[in-house]
């Protein structure tokens, strides 16, 4: 079969009319092609050229060739943005694109995704540390494309906006563009994450240049990456802003074609930036200037300027999370045996790396250090201290102060219950442990009595309503305190929950264990049976009592709202599908709490 053929193109700054044009006479010319994949800024730089953009997105006009952009920010992106995320043809994990329109595209965020047998990888929008919704990259973005290199495979193309700082070191002189500064549109962390993806070809733009830079060689791999630099559409200056490339898909090439090197082939440019950026200038600032969220609890100023400079203020997240790192010496980020105990002891690696965690009651990792008694090895039958400090602490346990007492609604023996925060649907309930455990699998038999009470309560109640109810539980081997959400749906949805799930799990790359009982306690025994408490787990039960489970290997890259992203798209509220976009003040969840209890009353196994 003959290798995909792709078109890359620069900033297109809304001028789709002249993209187009040059993908239509290029596609007669040279095509047919397969897609087209754009970087840098795609949407308009002045409103002069919003109304030709807009005819596109509206439909008045067609874009020829399927269209993949990053680039998003400029006039109007938060308009057509929002729009894109809340479609219903948007639903559910899409790494491979939110539909514009007809053949337009937009990859949000990083991932990964497959197309045409080549595997691409992207991070969307620009380095920003003002949170923006549109336009910009999180630090959450660049841990997932790290994630990402730790997977097998090689990646074939990596799509950023801005230029890797340094790309232009061991290059030949001649063949670099007059001007170029690593002072604009270039960026240090993208420099970091192409040395670990280890792309065969990385394409950037907004430096408003073209540059095909020499191969060069990657560290600790075999093959080469390629840099391409793209000028923006319709530019002055007239260079290049698209590019034809046909390569064969790295999974179909045999090791001795992958390990070929062009004579011009260079040494790894960002090897030269490590090796002579000297310790001593470390931007040293004092430890009350800085934001607590770029620092550790334990005392950490001293220790970060001790081991240097620049990205050595950062974490590396393989050593923290495996107790290794394949670059060692040579890795950027900071290796700190504290901070990898922390990690065991079951604290959030963002806790530990920027002192805060933004996932809420979502994150299934603890949110204070650990003394060495409070570790997973420790728990002990005996570790009653242990128990009660981290009682004091968790968002769940009824004996800490940072419990969201107002929002329970039912207390039992051994389970409570209570409305969810930032709920995806109004009425969406935590039916939680009493006890401060994990998981409820592993939980002592006699507790799945009150919580199979719990279950059917609810069901009942919500039937009253015209509505079934979604169960499940996320539990994460190193977690904190179990809950399993209970999500009522419509009836008229009920038929399809199953469906979804199994669609969104392909998505993802897994099968699940299909279990059929025909009570739910005969399903609760199977799921029990399942279960290792050494490895992390996703089940969910449906309404016609059948549970889907999935045991998640510690590679494997699992979405931690996953069931609340695929029951948001089941119910159509893509734009509800992160629980920080729900928040609720205090006073509104205390009133809704209230009518639940009024009307729960009826129903409540322990009134």
């Amino acid at each position: 079969m003959a290798p995909p053929r792709i078109l890359l193109c620069g900033d297109v700054l809304g001028r789709l009319n002249q993209l187009v044009k040059r993908i239509l006479s290029v596609n007669k010319s040279a095509g047919p092609f397969d897609a087209v994949l754009c970087v840098g800024q795609f949407f308009p730089d002045s409103p002069e050229r919003l109304l030709e953009f807009m005819d596109y997105i509206e439909g008045r006009s067609q874009i020829p060739l399927p269209t993949y952009f990053i680039g998003d920010y400029g006039i109007g992106a938060a308009k057509v943005l929002s729009a894109a995320s809340k479609d219903s043809a948007n639903l559910g994990f899409k790494m491979d694109g939110l539909r514009i329109c007809d053949n337009l595209y937009w990859l949000k965020g990083s991932g990964k995704f497959t197309l045409h047998g080549l595997s691409v990888v992207y991070i969307s929008g620009r380095r920003s540390l003002d949170g923006q919704q549109f336009g910009t990259y999180s630090q959450d973005d660049v841990d997932a494309l790290r994630a990402l290199a730790d997977e097998s495979g090689i990646v074939d193309l990596f799509l950023t906006n801005e230029w890797p700082s340094g790309v232009t070191k061991g290059a030949v002189t001649s063949n670099v563009p007059p001007g170029i500064s690593d002072s604009s549109c270039c960026d240090s962390a993208i420099s970091e994450l192409v040395g670990e993806i280890k792309p065969r070809f990385h394409i950037a733009g907004t430096k408003g240049i073209f540059y095909d830079r020499e191969p060069y060689s990657n560290l600790d791999a075999v093959h080469v990456t390629r840099f391409l630099g793209l000028a923006p559409v319709g530019n002055k200056d007239k260079q290049k802003f698209i590019h034809a490339i046909s390569p064969i898909p790295a999974s179909t090439m045999s090791s001795a074609e992958i390990s070929m090197k062009p004579p011009n082939t260079t040494l790894f440019p960002y090897k030269i930036i490590e090796e002579t950026a000297p310790t001593n200038q470390a931007t040293k600032r004092p430890s009350d200037s800085i934001s607590d969220t770029q620092y550790w609890r334990y005392d950490v100023s001293q220790k970060r300027q001790k081991h240097g400079a620049g990205d050595g203020d950062k974490l590396c997240f393989k050593f923290v999370s495996s107790g290794s790192c394949p670059r060692e010496k040579k890795c950027n980020f900071l290796h700190d045996t504290e901070a990898r105990e922390q990690y065991m002891r079951g604290v959030c690696f963002d806790f530990i790396n920027k002192g805060k965690c933004e996932r809420g009651p979502d994150c299934n990792f603890k949110h204070s250090l650990q003394d060495e008694d409070e570790g997973f090895a420790s728990r002990r039958s005996g570790s009653e201290n242990a128990k009660s400090s981290r009682s004091k602490r968790c968002w769940f346990c009824l004996s800490s102060p940072d419990v969201e007492s107002h929002l329970i609604i039912s207390i039992g023996e051994s389970y409570y219950c209570a409305l969810a925060k930032g709920p995806l649907v109004e009425d969406q309930v935590l039916v939680i442990p009493v006890e401060h455990s994990a998981n409820t699998l592993s939980l002592p038999p006699e507790c799945e009595i009150e919580l199979d009470r719990f279950q059917k309560s609810l069901k009942m109640y919500f039937r009253t309503q015209g509505k079934e109810v979604v169960f499940f539980e996320w539990i994460f081997k190193r977690g904190t305190h179990a809950n399993i959400q209970a999500v009522p749906i419509p009836l008229s949805r009920a038929s399809a929950v199953k469906n979804i799930f199994i669609l969104a799990a392909e998505k993802l790359g897994f099968q699940f264990v299909t279990t059929k009982s025909n009570n739910d306690s005969e399903g609760r025994k199977s799921l029990r049976a399942q279960f290792d408490d050494k490895i992390s787990f996703f089940y969910v039960e449906l309404p016609d009592g059948t549970i889907l489970s999935h045991a998640i290997e510690d590679n494997e890259k699992f979405p931690v709202q996953f069931g609340r992203e695929v029951l948001a798209g089941l119910l159509n509220m893509a734009d509800r599908a992160d629980w920080r976009n729900c928040k609720q003040s205090k006073e509104d969840e205390m009133k809704m709490a209230e009518v639940f209890k009024n009307q729960f009353k009826k129903f409540d196994p322990n009134q």
